[in-house]
C-alpha cells in the first residue's frame, strides 16, 4: 500500500521534547519538499539541498556530516556493498538505499581515507539484475583508487555536504520502492534551539548556517 506524500509523524517521544528555546513563531521558516527514500527523519535533523543540474534538483535531503567513522547518524549516505576495485562507472548499494537517488541526480563518492570525488549525473539505476543489491551507473568514473567498504565508502547526492537549515518536525520520507518523499517545514534562522535535539549537526553545519553553539543552546542567526 502506498502513502500520501505529505506526512508528519506525531506521537513519537521525540516530538514531545522541545526543539525551540526561543519563540517558534519568531523563527524564519520555509515549506520544503524532501526527497524520497531516507526513512523517518527526526525533528532537529540538519538538512541539505539537492544541488544537481537535473534529477531531484532543489528538493531537500539530510545533511551529510564531515566525519566518517562509521558511527555517525548520516541517513544521506548510501554505503557501498562492493568496493570499487579501481576505475569504474558502476557502483553497488543496497536496493533500499538506491531509492535515495533518481536518474540525473549528481552524486559524489567518499570514504574515510580517499579524497571525495564528484561522479556527475546518474545515468541508470538497475534494481532487477541482482536480488541483494542495486547498480548505480554514473557519468564520471570513480578513480583508479579503490573506495572500499572497509573504509565506509558511500554515495551521496550533490549538495549533501552543505547544511541549509533544521527540520522542524519529524517526517517519514519512506523507504524502498514505496518511498514517496515528504512535505515539511525547515527552520532557516532567527531561532534558539536546544543543541541536544539536533541530529547530524557538526561544526561544518554550524559554519554553513552562520550559527553558534554555547552550552545547551544553538543560535541560528
Amino acid at each position: 500500500m502506498g502513502r500520501d506524500t505529505p506526512s508528519i509523524i506525531y506521537g513519537g517521544q521525540e516530538d514531545y521534547r522541545r526543539l525551540y528555546y526561543s519563540d517558534p513563531a519568531a523563527a524564519r521558516k520555509a515549506q520544503i519538499s524532501i526527497m524520497a527514500g531516507y526513512g523517518v527523519l527526526k525533528m532537529g535533523t540538519a538538512m541539505a539541498k539537492n544541488g544537481s543540474a537535473a534529477g531531484s534538483i532543489g528538493k531537500l535531503m539530510p545533511y551529510d556530516p564531515s566525519a566518517n567513522t562509521g558511527a555517525e547518524i548520516a541517513p544521506a549516505r548510501a554505503f557501498l556493498v562492493q568496493s570499487t576495485g579501481g576505475a569504474t562507472n558502476d557502483l553497488y548499494v543496497t536496493i533500499a538505499d538506491s531509492y535515495k537517488f533518481a536518474v540525473d541526480d549528481d552524486v559524489y563518492i567518499n570514504d574515510n581515507v580517499t579524497t571525495l570525488e564528484q561522479l556527475g549525473a546518474i545515468t541508470a539505476i538497475d534494481r532487477t539484475t541482482y536480488s541483494h543489491m542495486a547498480k548505480i551507473t554514473v557519468t564520471v568514473a570513480a578513480s583508479g583508487t579503490s573506495f572500499t567498504t572497509a573504509r565506509f565508502a558511500y554515495l551521496a547526492v550533490q549538495g549533501g555536504d552543505t547544511s541549509v537549515g533544521i527540520l522542524e518536525k519529524s517526517v517519514d520520507t519512506g523507504e524502498g520502492a514505496d518511498a514517496q518523499g515528504a512535505l515539511a517545514t525547515l527552520i532557516l534562522g532567527n531561532a534558539m534551539l536546544y543543541t541536544g535535539m539536533l541530529t547530524n549537526f557538526d561544526d561544518a553545519a554550524i559554519a554553513d548556517l552562520g550559527s553558534s553553539s554555547f552550552g545547551q543552546y544553538t543560535e541560528l542567526k
